[in-house]
């Protein structure tokens, strides 16, 4: 991954509400959400939740689909990945330090699941 794809995908994982959307959607795996069920979700509106949407797909962290008439949107995982992986062999050289602090298994952080 360049350089200039990762500062776009960093940048547009600064904002709270992006960010949030990015969990919901990692969360919700290969079928992804509709745009309706995000925005509920989240509680944003469909302005709000356009613009947001917007800025992660641009960046290469989402992607979308149309299925009749919704919007289907999902986490771009490999992009994603391409920007953890740069973070931590370009700009940490894979300290292991840095290594030791990526445990996912953090009960603390735990996402929580979709309401039903």
């Amino acid at each position: 991954m360049d350089r200039s794809k990762v500062l776009a995908s960093l940048s547009a994982l600064s904002n709270e509400a992006r960010l949030d959307l990015m969990r919901l959607l990692v969360v919700a795996g290969d079928d992804g959400l509709a745009a309706g069920k995000i925005g509920v979700e989240l509680g944003h509106s469909a302005s709000r939740l356009s613009f947001h949407l917007g800025i992660l797909e641009q960046a290469g962290l989402i992607r979308s689909r149309r299925v009749a008439r919704n919007v289907i949107y999902s986490a771009d995982l490999a992009g994603l990945g391409g920007t953890i992986s740069y973070l931590l062999r370009d700009c940490c050289m894979d300290h292991p330090q840095v290594h030791a602090c990526c445990n996912p298994a953090r009960v603390d952080d735990a996402i929580p699941m979709l309401s039903e």
